[in-house]
């Protein structure tokens, strides 16, 4: 998890893009990559190779196990042509072009992803012109902030009986009014983070199921146990139509995405969704064969859970502690610590947490901020509760530099 600038300085990267499950240089997935090397390098598209059926039959089988039907896969060498090739299936799959999503949500910076994506930074400024017709967009879960108005507890915990999950009624509302939508498409936890409230995708399941609207979840920054369960669908009891991975999925060292997608939409016939060079490529393949082996041999969903739990029960601790913190929010390895100015208003706090960014680099420990006053820590799945342990004391230190004492 370390890395090291030009002057010899050393980081713990609790960042990594979501990149780095297993670390950077896994000995078995370098192994794995080497031994590749000397058999087979490349596979042109019309055909596969061993190494790509391998990691097919392994994340049929896990889709299998998050849904109870069998799954078809396509690869691509990223996230955002995977998602991409989502978007082109439920179309065909359903005859329709529109798709609905959610504002703040990143899917990609290819053109059709950032069109389903919801950043302004797509849109503002000197934006990249009209984006794809059709991609309709929602306000997203989030209830700290809800977009409804309703207010949480002092644990950040909705009140359902108040709230009757007006978030996830709104998407029912808009497939109810568009009538002819493809697909919903999202991350089953917002990476930012925001964990969904209990039964929202259950009920957005069911709207979809209703409206004969398919289910479409971007697991890129969440999936391969990132969240204490190898897909974060798991703990929210809705099955999806196509799941698409990327990121973590090369092992930290080479890039490669996956849409799995319900195996009787395997309708395409001769007309191909995905004509990319790389999208089978052996040596990629094996990198993520030997990725998946990695966290199942050490268990690393079972201590992504473990470790984020220590995590969430610490940083409450420090919540009491410090006013500067408004909400903490996560599941397993995907933590969100927010910076208010006032707990009452809820008054973001930018300048704060960029101050505390810098305070903890300069004390070894690397994090971004997201939403501008979100401490994000997003660690690999190799990490240790002692390591999770010092990293939290920087962080404990850095607000207490910033907020001029405990």
């Amino acid at each position: 998890m370390w890395i090291e600038d030009t002057a010899g300085r050393r980081y713990m990267d609790f960042h990594g893009n979501n990149v780095h499950h297993v670390g950077y240089a896994h000995p078995r997935v370098i192994a794995a990559i080497k031994a590749q090397l000397d058999v087979l390098t490349f596979a042109p598209r019309r055909f596969a190779s061993d190494r790509a059926v391998e990691l097919a039959e392994a994340l049929g089988s896990r889709f299998r196990t998050l849904t109870g039907v069998a799954g078809k896969v396509l690869f691509t060498t990223g996230g955002s042509d995977a998602v991409e090739v989502a978007i082109k299936l439920a179309r065909l799959a359903t005859g329709r072009f529109k798709t609905l999503s959610f504002w703040d949500s990143f899917h990609g910076a290819g053109f059709g992803a950032s069109s389903v994506g919801g950043e302004s930074l797509f849109r503002n400024g000197r934006a990249v012109g009209p984006l794809l017709p059709g991609a309709e967009h929602v306000a997203p879960f989030g209830c700290y902030r809800c977009a409804y108005g309703h207010a949480v507890d002092a644990n950040g915990q909705p009140n359902l009986d108040q709230c009757k999950l007006a978030c996830a009624s709104m998407v029912r509302y808009v497939l109810e009014r568009e009538g002819d939508v493809a697909a919903v498409i999202a991350e089953p936890a917002r990476a930012v983070p925001f964990i969904p409230p209990p039964g929202y995708w259950r009920a957005v399941r069911e709207a979809c199921h209703a409206h004969g609207t398919l289910l479409i979840f971007d697991e890129i920054p969440t999936g391969l146990g990132k969240t204490g369960r190898f897909f974060a669908a798991e703990h929210d009891g809705a099955a999806p139509d196509i799941v698409v991975l990327g990121k973590a999925l090369g092992g930290g060292v080479l890039p490669i995405a996956a849409c799995i997608a319900r195996a009787d939409l395997d309708l395409a016939g001769a007309w191909a969704f995905g004509h990319y060079t790389h999208e089978k490529n052996p040596v990629m393949a094996a990198a993520a064969v030997a990725t998946l082996d990695v966290i199942e041999r050490e268990q690393l969903v079972d201590n992504a859970e473990r470790v984020g739990a220590y995590a969430l029960e610490r940083l409450q601790e420090m919540k009491d502690r410090h006013r500067l913190i408004g909400d903490i929010r996560g599941r397993g390895l995907l933590i969100g610590i927010e910076l208010v100015a006032d707990r009452a208003t809820k008054m973001p706090a930018p300048d704060a947490a960029e101050r505390v960014l810098y305070a903890a680099l300069s004390r070894g420990l690397s994090f971004k901020t997201t939403m501008g006053n979100v401490l994000t820590l997003t660690p690999p799945l190799i990490t240790t509760q002692a390591q999770m342990g010092q990293a939290l004391d920087i962080l404990d230190r850095s607000l207490c530099e910033i907020s001029q004492g405990c």
